[in-house]
């Protein structure tokens, strides 16, 4: 028999971790197929799939988008320069991709006083690097608080309440993507649709949100008008009266809580495929408490698929990125948030700001923030924080106050603490932060997961650090796995969500089963490929479609010795002259 050797430097995205003991999470694990298999609990919930968040739901590349304009810097204000340089991009057609063009900002110092503002869909910003000697910089002189960069569309969501159908079921769990509805004849593949879940009175009471301690006189009840949620979603296929949707249900619908309904809506002054890149982005300040200067880099309003990658600001008072609640599937990538410059105390140093839906911060790094991978009040998820790091942190990472909604906190390092839970009288009456947050693989000094006495459960899987009570010894525990115990795989869930996603798509829609035979998989690292040709041709790929080896041989059967490479999912394409096939590899050598 002969022997068939393949280098592959990198196992394909899903990956053991370092550690010499790995082990699975129950709630989500890699099946022997190399599949992703979700644990439901007594009620039905599970881990949701986060791996939608982003430009282009994590399936399209970000491009490099043609330059229209370049420009280089001037002595004194460049503000005019830049903003009419935007502004002629703007009045450019779109091209078929969807894009306008790019401004080129070439490498050196432009100062400005004021906004720079983007208000056209189709038109990116790029700079030549974020180095301080070579790089572009931009740096804000203002003496108030301004951002630097604001991408802004118009106008506000317009609800169909006409089109409104309930949701029959009268209990729905988290992770799904289906719902049964009295009446879905309204409803096509391919509409944009809302999942609205009503605020009752009795959840607010059963919440005990209409009971927060009141220690200074300022604190404000919870009102049950003002939880009226509503998640986006995209119709994937209609079955008589059951609607599938493409991203999951975050939070339990439940008809003791007012049930749920699916509505049509419209958004049309949004603006999309917009870029902001390859920058260094600065503010001036008085001293290290001054209030008076740049607040937020990059401000992000009323946009929809969307990118900021490489951008590291430096010295503002509130932020590197800030997205607003009627913002969506922004991905903000390869940044850093450095040097924060105010006083430190609350609404401040909120370093990477998440309020929208369906956002991904991916590789992101803070120093000298208070929240520094945060959401806001109702934010509705899922959105995404996977490998970030904070030092020299100020507070706390997670969901900040009123109630956020399916967020994934993935392979988070920090010095500071990481905690979801009841706050209380904070800030006039914070509350119950989240629910269904999810802490994967994260490292912290202090961490608090607590789940809310309704509506659902949140979850720390991994955690490297300390586990602490939170502010309130007496509120319910989160659901805890492998506390101190390395070695979590798959290393990054949603790295394995989004693979997970992929790979299925292209085994199931661009390829068909042959007649090659490729077993055992998964195994330990030898698989033997029999075949009905003279020679079989091979490519080996990453999951991500990279071209890793390939090559020709007249062995049959063959073996295939990987057995020195870790974890992992690869793809093996063979023809033997007659037939055709791919093949997902999957090399296991643990037991669960």
């Amino acid at each position: 028999m002969g022997k068939l050797f393949l280098l592959i430097l990198f196992p394909a995205f899903i990956l053991i971790g370092r550690a010499q003991q790995p082990w699975q999470s129950s709630l989500v694990s890699i099946s022997g197929t190399g599949k992703l298999v979700y644990a439901a609990d007594n009620e039905g919930n599970t881990i949701p799939d986060f791996s939608l968040a982003g430009y282009g739901c994590g399936q399209i590349a970000i491009p490099d988008v043609s330059v229209q304009e370049t420009l280089y810097p001037v002595s004194g204000d460049n503000l005019a320069n830049i903003q009419n340089a935007i502004n002629r991009v703007s009045l450019k057609p779109l091209d078929a991709n969807g894009f306008r063009g790019t401004v080129f900002l070439t490498k050196g110092l432009y100062e400005v006083n004021g906004s720079i503002i983007i208000e056209k869909s189709g038109v990116v910003i790029r700079g030549e690097g974020t180095a301080v000697s070579g790089g572009t910089i931009v740096r804000e002189t203002a003496t108030t608080q301004l951002d630097l960069f604001l991408f802004k569309g118009a106008g506000s969501i317009s609800r169909a309440e006409s089109s409104k159908v309930a949701i029959s079921e009268s209990f729905v769990p988290t992770g799904r993507k289906l719902v049964n509805v009295s009446n879905a004849s309204s409803f096509h593949v391919g509409d944009s649709i809302l999942i609205f879940r009503p605020g009752t009175d009795n959840w607010i009471h059963d919440l005990k949100m209409d009971q927060i301690a009141n220690t200074d006189g300022t604190t404000e009840q919870w009102i049950a008008s003002s939880y009226n949620l509503y998640w986006e979603r995209i119709v994937t296929a209609i079955d008589g009266n059951k609607v599938s949707f493409d991203n999951p249900v975050v939070m339990q619908i439940d008809n003791n809580y007012g049930g749920g309904y699916l509505m049509h809506y419209s958004f049309p002054g949004r603006i999309w495929n917009c870029g902001i890149e390859n920058l260094r982005l600065e503010s001036s300040f008085a001293s290290a408490t001054d209030e008076a200067h740049g607040w937020n880099a990059i401000n992000i309003s009323r946009v929809v698929n969307s990118w900021v990658r490489n951008v590291t600001s430096v010295y503002f008072g509130m932020g590197c990125v800030y997205i607003d609640n009627k913002s969506r599937n922004i991905s903000v990538l390869n940044s850093q948030c450095l040097d924060a410059k105010s006083i430190i105390t609350g609404s401040r140093r909120y370093s990477f700001n998440c309020e929208g839906q369906l956002n991904l911060f991916k590789n992101c790094y803070t120093t000298e923030g208070r929240h520094d991978y945060v959401t806001g009040s109702r934010t509705c998820g899922p959105n995404v924080f996977t490998q970030c790091k904070s030092r020299n942190t100020h507070a706390d990472i997670g969901p900040h106050h009123r109630w956020a909604s399916g967020t994934l906190f993935d392979v988070i390092d920090t010095d500071g603490e990481i905690n979801v839970q009841d706050r209380g009288d904070y800030g006039s009456g914070h509350g119950w932060a989240g629910v269904t947050q999810v802490l994967w693989n994260c490292k912290s000094t202090a961490t608090a997961v607590q789940s809310p006495w309704v509506s659902g459960k949140n979850y720390c899987i991994g955690l490297i650090g300390g586990k602490y009570p939170g502010r309130f010894n007496d509120r319910p525990d989160g659901v805890w796995e492998g506390l101190n115990v390395a070695g979590l795989v798959p290393e990054s869930l949603y790295e394995a969500q989004l693979n997970d996603r992929l790979l299925t798509a292209v085994v199931s829609e661009k390829f068909t089963k042959q007649e090659i035979r490729f077993y055992p998989n998964p195994s330990e690292g030898h698989f033997n490929i029999s075949y009905t040709g003279d020679q079989l041709k091979y490519i080996v790929l990453s999951l991500s479609g990279k071209k890793l080896m390939s090559g020709l041989t007249s062995e049959n059967p063959v073996l295939l010795d990987i057995t020195g490479f870790s974890n992992g999912i690869y793809l093996m394409e063979c023809n033997d002259g007659e037939k055709r096939s791919t093949h997902k590899i999957v090399i296991n050598k643990y037991t669960k």
